[in-house]
């Protein structure tokens, strides 16, 4: 494996993944998909945009400070307070980097910067020379590259890498361009800017149109050699280029995708579950590479195929991208070293007062269900992960249901360390719990989903349930667990509610949104 076929993974989960519409993440919960990105091998975290907010630029500090093998980045736009603040985010940083973008097209220039090319033009030199002050690797991405006038982005692009920048990233921002223009584009780019081999090409592609991996494949073909992807495929409208298919697509097809990258892709399905369980953003069932469908076979054809051999229907094994088989793990009697066991097994490493919170759920469980299966304590987990900085708590919750209406449940939380007793009655039990939360904590915010799927197969399966609430602009989705259905649907309403809080706390300008 030739270093000139060598792929770099830029992962911006924590960036462009975070702009998905409810897609909020605490701070906690950054460091985190962070530090599982890092131990995944992905090689530039992009972690955050300072200048947007406090907030912001605390996590991308403290992510520089704790990353032990990846370069931490940036973004900033061509404004020289944003760069500033974002080289002052990065400083701790072992190897930092800033990423620092204008628009290019036409339409952008017009419309968004009111700028004329020129204008646009000596400002790109400027970003530049203004970043490479600070470190010597800059990224400079023209905003709406796909439909930039050839000549123009050439020129820019030789300006760029001139002012010092040594990746140069031309995005599909509006997810507008197709495989073979996009591959056209990389080829003429590079064929016709002098300077070009004194840079890296970076693609980075929305799904707009649902061709953000073969947009991102294709760039790669054209000589582009990083690509800026997200866990799951999250982002901003349909999402960017999945991390988990860009990643399989070079491994399991070498034959006419002959280049490598440095991922651990056993790690694939834990950070698809993290990163699904804090955002709380569900996998769909047939998501290529994670997905739970993606290695279930249903049809009796396929079943008897793979029976007598594997390959029949498989082109990839689940262990390669880390999938364990359910196993039944444990009971009532497992013990605290068995649970330790078996959560490394699955991936997670829990600080000391986590893992006694973890533990003594379990085994509340444990109690209530005969069979404890691996995704239970999954869901276990990543509920406590995902509601470790809630000022609003569940204490207790009782609902008296049936067919004579109307249905009525008491409720007891635990706000900001005080606790609050409700009772209301409403239109079927759920809608009762929701009164009692309403009640409590009077919002404003509107249901906009409510979804409740099984964890586990059988009677006793915890019941997963999903929320997404609106309020103003702002919308947010939580996840809650519980073999109680009501339970776990308090949980995943006042999940929602504390994500509100915390956005209701960061309040981003509207620029700030619109990003390569």
């Amino acid at each position: 494996m030739s270093e000139k076929d060598r792929v770099v993974i830029f992962d911006t989960t924590l960036r462009d993944g975070e702009q998905s519409p409810g897609a909020t993440m605490t701070h906690e919960e950054k460091l985190e998909v962070a530090e599982s990105l890092d131990q995944m091998g992905v090689d530039i975290i992009e972690a955050g945009f300072p200048i947007a907010s406090e907030g912001d630029f605390q996590a991308v500090n403290e992510i520089a400070q704790r990353t032990k093998n990846a370069v931490v980045c940036g973004l900033a736009r061509a404004a020289f307070k944003d760069i500033d603040r974002c080289a002052e985010a990065i400083k701790p940083a072992r190897r930092g980097r800033i990423h620092t973008f204008i628009s290019t097209s036409p339409v952008h220039m017009k419309w968004k910067l009111q700028m004329e090319p020129d204008k646009v033009f000596e400002m790109v030199v400027a970003q530049v020379t203004r970043a490479r002050n600070y470190t010597d690797d800059v990224e400079w991405s023209c905003e709406d590259g796909t439909r930039t006038e050839p000549d123009f982005l050439c020129r820019c692009v030789e300006a760029a890498i001139k002012a010092g920048a040594t990746t140069i990233n031309i995005p599909d921002t509006v997810g507008y361009t197709t495989p073979e223009e996009y591959f056209s584009l990389f080829k003429m780019v590079r064929e016709r800017v002098p300077n070009s081999d004194q840079a890296r090409f970076s693609v980075h592609c929305h799904d707009d149109l649902g061709m953000a991996v073969a947009n991102s494949l294709a760039g790669v073909r054209g000589g582009a050699r990083q690509i800026e992807c997200t866990i799951n495929g999250i982002g901003e409208r349909a999402g960017n280029a999945a991390l988990e298919e860009v990643v399989m697509a070079m491994k399991v097809r070498n034959d006419v995708l002959p280049y490598w990258t440095g991922i651990d892709a056993t790690r694939i399905t834990r950070a698809s579950k993290l990163v699904s369980a804090v955002t709380s953003f569900p996998v769909q069932y047939n998501k290529a590479i994670v997905g739970r469908n993606a290695f279930a076979h249903e049809s009796g054809i396929h079943q008897d195929g793979m029976l007598k051999h594997t390959q029949t229907y498989e082109i990839m094994t689940p262990e390669s991208v880390g999938v364990k088989q359910t196993s039944l793990v444990m009971g009532k009697h497992s013990g605290r070293h068995a649970f330790v066991h078996k959560l490394e097994e699955l991936g997670y490493q829990l600080a000391s007062n986590q893992l006694e919170d973890a533990f003594i759920r379990f085994k509340a469980l444990a109690d209530r269900k005969k069979h404890v299966y691996d995704e239970d304590i999954e869901a276990l987990v990543d509920e406590e992960i995902a509601t470790a900085q809630d000022r609003i708590k569940l204490v207790s919750l009782s609902v008296i249901a049936g067919t004579r209406g109307p249905q009525r449940a008491t409720m007891k939380l635990d706000i900001d360390g005080r606790t609050a007793i409700e009772e209301c009655e409403g239109n079927g039990p759920v809608d009762a719990v929701f009164n009692c939360i309403k009640a409590l904590v009077p919002n404003e915010a509107n249901l906009e989903l409510y979804q409740v799927h099984a964890v586990t197969q059988g009677t006793d399966a915890q019941a997963e349930v999903s929320v997404r609430l609106s309020e103003a602009d702002k919308t947010v989705t939580a996840k809650g667990a519980d073999p109680d259905t009501l339970v776990a649907s308090a949980k995943a309403y006042l999940g929602a509610l504390n994500k509100l809080v915390i956005k209701r706390q960061r309040t981003k300008p509207e620029a700030m949104t619109a990003t390569p």
